[in-house]
């Protein structure tokens, strides 16, 4: 692996490289599972191109164009002439590698159970949400590839990696060798059951999240009932999480008839005694979510795709699921009696990574719920807040207000003039109850505003306590 590496980086097999030598066009076409662009910017066979081939298009190279370091990894087949790469090996931003098995297209046969699936968008979306502050003990619960485990490394003392497929586990430690990742406990089973007695500073988490009627593909797909697997998941995460520890985790639940799934996702979270915070990040309508995982797998154009498709839709139906959501959830063991758990659609851009600034969101929404008499609080704003005004020419007064966030997750929300007003002069040196009287008697309205009417804007941090 070692010399595997040396050669990858000595070729340009990186990130940069793959990108640079692709092009957009090739880039966007491959995104489309679409070859052909890609095969006609490697077509002078140089060794960049010929391991871009190998290792990222997946098709047969010459044997004459490989040194030993690929020939011997044991990671590529001959076959007379040719070779024929027998995983998926691609450069990851990390600067590290990742082995999977390899990428299946139109066309291609099924995929196997045990199927080990590549890094993906799911896979950067976690990692940007994960906080950067430095751990003790981290746990990458469903490790796949391997891939969280890069980004854990260096920031966690010791990393422990659990997945519930032997393959799995085989593909990661031939990752995190490539990578040059040592001393990762790697084990075998279900859930938290290789941890049963053990606590971390930190849990992670891109579990099977995939709903359906039934649990075809370990990597993706539980077997469990609905959206019951990230339903237990969060439920049984609190008694492995050290005082102040956190878990960051991707997830899917269903929008059902009847019911608000901002109800369904926080009451998961209210019984676990754990401060929580829930973006949804995107909503799909069944057929959508089963043209996506169809797709996945690429069961287009099979004889079995409307078959498929027909009966997850009926299993859709008989459970009355509108929509399927997705998105993130942070939890922490905060050791207070008194938990506070935040649920909201988030679908904006947000400045990334999340990671950076994921513990003040939960800083503010935890500080807004336990926070006693505003009165006496001393708030400041929030740096980088615009104030939006929107008026006809020439009125006096303004139609409608809006503060704006240009830095982390970029809320905006409409507010009054009374709460415009404090976001200009609350700079943390004068208490929250004197300068609302203060703004009540300047803007004229009369009524002196509640201190507790400023508790959502600490909440979605417009104002810092």
């Amino acid at each position: 692996m070692e010399r595997l590496r040396d050669h990858l980086l000595e070729t340009g097999y990186t990130i940069d490289g793959v990108r640079e030598r692709l092009g957009a066009m090739a880039a966007s076409a491959l995104s489309r599972e679409e070859l052909v662009p890609a095969l006609r910017a490697t077509a002078d066979g140089d060794p960049l191109a010929t391991l871009i081939r190998l290792w990222w298009l997946g098709v047969p190279v010459p044997a004459s164009a490989l040194p030993p370091a690929v020939t011997r990894s044991g990671l590529v087949e001959t076959d007379g002439d040719e070779v024929r790469a027998t995983v998926h090996l691609q450069p990851w931003e990390t600067g590290g590698y990742l082995v999977s098995d390899r990428k299946v297209r139109p066309g291609d046969p099924a995929l196997r159970p045990d199927h080990v699936v590549g890094a993906g968008g799911a896979s950067a979306n976690l990692a940007q949400l994960v906080t950067r502050r430095p751990v003790g003990r981290a746990l990458d619960l469903g490790t796949g590839c391997g891939v969280q485990v890069l980004h854990l490394d260096g920031r966690a003392e010791h990393i422990v990696a659990t997945d519930l497929n032997p393959r799995a586990l085989e593909l990661a430690r031939l990752s995190w060798e490539l990578s040059g990742v040592a001393k990762v406990d790697a084990r075998t089973g279900s859930m938290f059951e290789p941890v049963e007695d053990e606590l971390f500073d930190l849990v992670v988490s891109n579990p099977p999240f995939v709903i359906g009627p039934e649990g075809r593909l370990t990597y993706r797909e539980s077997g469990a009932e609905g959206d019951g697997f990230c339903r237990d998941l969060l439920r049984g995460t609190p008694r492995h999480l050290s005082p102040g520890g956190q878990a960051h985790f991707l997830a899917n639940w269903l929008h059902v008839e009847g019911e608000d799934w901002h109800d369904r996702v926080g009451g998961w979270l209210r019984e676990t005694g754990c401060d929580a915070w829930v973006a949804q990040r995107d909503v799909q309508d069944p057929a959508e979510y089963v043209e996506l995982w169809l797709r996945d797998a690429a069961e287009q154009g099979t004889r079995s795709y409307a078959e498929h498709y027909d009966r997850w839709l009926s299993w859709f139906e008989e459970r009355k699921v509108e929509a399927i959501g997705f998105g993130w959830i942070t939890m922490r063991n905060s050791g207070t009696l008194d938990p506070v758990v935040r649920v909201e659609q988030l679908t904006h851009q947000v400045s990334l990574p999340v990671g950076d600034y994921v513990d003040s969101v939960i800083d503010a929404v935890a500080a807004a719920h336990r926070a006693g008499d505003l009165d006496a609080a001393r708030p400041r704003t929030v740096e980088g807040l615009l104030d939006e005004r929107i008026g006809l020419p020439g009125a006096e007064d303004p139609i409608r207000i809006v503060l704006r966030q240009t830095q982390g997750l970029r809320r905006t929300r409409e507010v009054g003039t009374v709460e415009a007003a404090l976001a200009g002069v609350c700079d943390g040196e004068l208490a929250l109850g004197p300068l609302l009287n203060v703004i009540a008697e300047l803007v004229g309205d009369g009524e002196i505003p509640n201190a507790d009417a400023v508790r959502p804007l600490i909440a979605e941090g417009y104002f810092l306590l």
